[in-house]
């Protein structure tokens, strides 16, 4: 391609395009526009505060543009703009302005809290990402950061509320990326940012970034959408005036003065439905919402009988959110009727306060406070540090990626109502199990749970709960959290509570492992198990920069440091270190657990002559002294470990058998009969095809046993099948 001459039009076409555009951006989002708008609902002051953060902020960031091309300066701005729209406080607009501020120029929190306040400061600072930092992944940086932002959230959930705006801001003007970008923000969008719009109760903002979101990761399929959704409805705006006028005028009649409202729903909102229930888009219905605001609680429930004269109520559409409110706060009256042409219609009915909290949530807060009613309105903000505070303590020692995982598993808002056994009502997602609903009671009786009483009933553990259902929680003061709980929880606390067990669970294992170990190889040194003292043992630790002896039993135990290395540590300054001949082997009880891991190469069961390799991964790895592996690696003194079997092993170990035999009908049945009856399960079971003429099969079985003499035993039983030619351990 042609390098453009410098006196190419291209380039001057396209300084006018950026500077038309700069031009527009300036009459919507500029300063002059943003302080006509706070002039509405602010004191001169406090105004003339946003605007010196203006003038700071268009100072910090002269010269830096963005991908369209108009200075960057207008991205705050616009992100101020709509935080002035939902009438939010001055110190957060002063913060929406400045929000790139630490991440993109030179400017730190000190400078911005010796010029604006601290309150500011802490909220730019609670909206910037983490710096960069060598060796880290886009991935955890970006869940540091968002961790960052939600220890943030819990000092001033206003730092959620300028994320939002200016991930709203972002995504509107998202046409300047490229389409993988695109598609990853839309994605992120979808999975955290509107789901916390909504868990925030501020379905303004949630409604857009939805929309946006669907538009700009499935782009045909949103257009594709659009045009269905307007062939379907044709004429929506006069379908939706005659709803409104019907219901406005059967309302007055009745002596209620309300404001009916009525909507296309929004687009995403249709395909989540179909996605949800799975529908074709001709199976979707309620295209249209209505709302219907009133004065008093007791007219939301008058207004709906008046509904349901009207139209013909859909039987099983009708949820009260009023009795029943949602986690985030809202309160509404849901019903489905018939309407004209027999359109389904989702009429919503609340009260002014209800409508407020509904479109605003924590958002509220602020706006009452600005009209002196801050103590009115102080519940939506309530809910919203609770649900923070319940996610930061459930964390534990997990790492940032793992609380993101546990912030979507928990964003989700389908809920069910289940009760306690004395009458108190616990909100949990939809899909969740009775060890859900026991963490929510309380930590210890989750990790001590074996079975639940629902509705009387005795229930295993993974049984979903449904509305309304009592859940009386059994206990045993032996029982311990289970890995297989992992596949069915659906609460945050639940699933981080059992990780940190098994977490424990695996150090306890390493320790006792690693101390075994070290002991050991002490022994071969000709050293005295009671050199593991705390006197004894400091140098060592300072050498290792690790604090306790336990520490260091872990990272034995779990491979990280080989036990003959560090057993030398312990030899006096004088001794030569050199290892005794009469090395004793590591007795294997079976019991170990996750710092034992046996080899799938060769599966080493009871009997067979065993060897040890240190994995700094997998802790130790047993194979087979004849395994082919063994003989191909041999590996050093350090790496290598002799095994025995302990007298007191126990526990189903794997083995592999390889069978040959004539093709029949029945045969597999009649093999695994013989195995079954040999006091052996199957866990595998391999067919290839037939080898040929012969018609012969090829069979390989993976199964259960104690050791070998179990193993002889099965092979013995299978052997007795006439069909059988050939069986033997692989």
């Amino acid at each position: 391609m042609d390098t453009p001459s410098p006196f190419s039009p291209r380039p001057l076409i396209q300084k006018i395009g950026t500077a038309l555009r700069t031009q527009r951006v300036a009459r919507e989002f500029g300063i002059e526009t943003l302080v006509r708008l706070l002039n509405e609902y602010l004191p001169e002051e406090q105004v003339a505060e946003v605007r010196r953060a203006y003038n700071f902020g268009a100072e910090m960031h002269a010269g830096q543009n963005r991908s369209s091309g108009e200075p960057y300066i207008y991205h705050p701005l616009a992100v101020a703009r709509i935080l002035a729209e939902m009438r939010l406080d001055h110190v957060t607009l002063i913060a929406a302005i400045l929000h790139d501020v630490i991440e993109d120029t030179s400017v730190s929190k000190d400078e911005i809290a010796r010029q604006f306040g601290s309150e500011a400061a802490k909220l730019v600072d609670g909206v910037s990402k983490i710096e960069k930092i060598e060796g880290m992944s886009r991935v955890e940086r970006q869940a540091e950061s968002f961790r960052k932002l939600l220890l943030a959230m819990t000092d001033d959930l206003r730092v959620i509320l300028v994320k939002l705006a200016d991930r709203l801001h972002n995504m509107r003007t998202l046409g300047a990326m490229a389409p993988e970008k695109k598609r990853r923000i839309a994605q992120e969008t979808l999975e955290i940012y509107a789901p916390i719009a909504q868990r925030l109760g501020i379905n303004t903002l949630r409604r857009e970034l939805e929309d946006l979101a669907f538009a700009n990761l499935h782009p045909q399929r949103y257009e594709v959408f659009v045009k269905a959704v307007g062939e379907r409805l044709g004429d929506v705006k006069s379908l939706i005036r005659e709803i409104e006028q019907r219901l406005s005028k059967a309302l007055a009649e009745e002596g209620i003065g309300a404001t009916v409202i009525g909507r296309q729903k929004s687009y995403y909102s249709i395909y989540r439905k179909m996605q949800k229930k799975r529908l074709k888009f001709l199976d979707v219905m309620d295209l249209l919402g209505f709302r219907i605001v009133v004065a008093k609680l007791d007219e939301c429930y008058r207004a709906l009988g008046i509904v349901h004269h009207v139209y013909k109520p859909v039987p099983g559409l009708f949820d009260d959110y009023i009795a029943n409110a949602r986690g985030n706060g809202y309160q509404s009256l849901h019903t489905t009727c018939v309407g004209p042409e027999g359109k389904k219609i989702e009429i919503q009915i609340r009260t002014r306060e209800m409508h407020h909290i509904a479109e605003s949530g924590i958002a509220a807060h602020w706006q009452y406070k600005l009209g002196g009613r801050d103590a009115a309105n102080s519940a939506p903000q309530a809910r919203a540090r609770e649900w923070l505070q319940m996610l930061l303590d459930s964390q534990g020692s997990d790492g940032a990626q793992e609380l993101v995982e546990n912030v979507k598993v928990d964003l989700f808002p389908d809920e069910v109502y289940v009760f306690t056994p004395k009458g108190q009502i616990r909100r949990l997602p939809k899909g969740a199990t009775p060890v859900d609903f026991a963490y929510t009671v309380h930590s210890e009786l989750g990790d001590h749970c074996v079975a639940a009483r629902i509705e009387g009933h005795l229930e295993p553990l993974n049984t979903p709960l449904k509305n309304g259902q009592t859940v009386e929680i059994i206990t045993s003061r032996h029982a311990r959290p289970n890995a297989a709980w992992l596949n069915y929880v659906k609460t945050a606390k639940a699933r981080s509570r059992i990780r940190a067990f098994l977490k424990e669970q695996r150090e306890d294992e390493a320790i006792r492992l690693g101390r075994r170990l070290l002991e050991i190889a002490l022994r071969e040194l000709k050293l005295p198990p009671t050199v593991l003292n705390a006197k004894a043992a400091a140098p060592v630790l300072a050498s290792y920069q690790l604090e306790e002896l336990e520490d260091l039993f872990i990272s034995i135990g779990t491979g990280e440091r080989l036990a003959p290395l560090v057993a030398r540590h312990f030899l006096p300054e004088s001794a030569t270190g050199t290892r005794s001949s009469d090395s004793m082997p590591l007795a294997v009880e079976g019991t170990e657990g996750l710092v034992i891991d046996y080899a799938r190469c060769c599966r080493p069961i009871p009997g067979d002559p065993i060897i040890g390799y240190v994995s700094a991964s997998r802790g130790i790895i047993i194979h087979r002294l004849d395994c082919e592996h063994v003989q191909a690696r041999k590996g050093g003194p350090g790496e290598r470990i002799a095994l025995v079997w302990s007298e007191k092993v126990q526990g189903d170990f794997l083995a592999e058998l390889k069978l040959k035999a004539h093709n029949r009908r029945g045969l597999l049945a009649s093999v695994a009969g013989e195995i079954s009856e040999a006091g052996s399960s199957i866990e595998n079971v391999q067919m290839p095809d037939r080898s040929g003429a012969e018609e012969a099969v090829e069979m390989r079985f993976l199964i259960t046993v104690k050791d070998r003499i179990h193993l002889a035993r099965v092979i013995k039983r299978v052997r007795r099948l006439s069909a059988v030619e050939r069986v033997s351990r692989s």
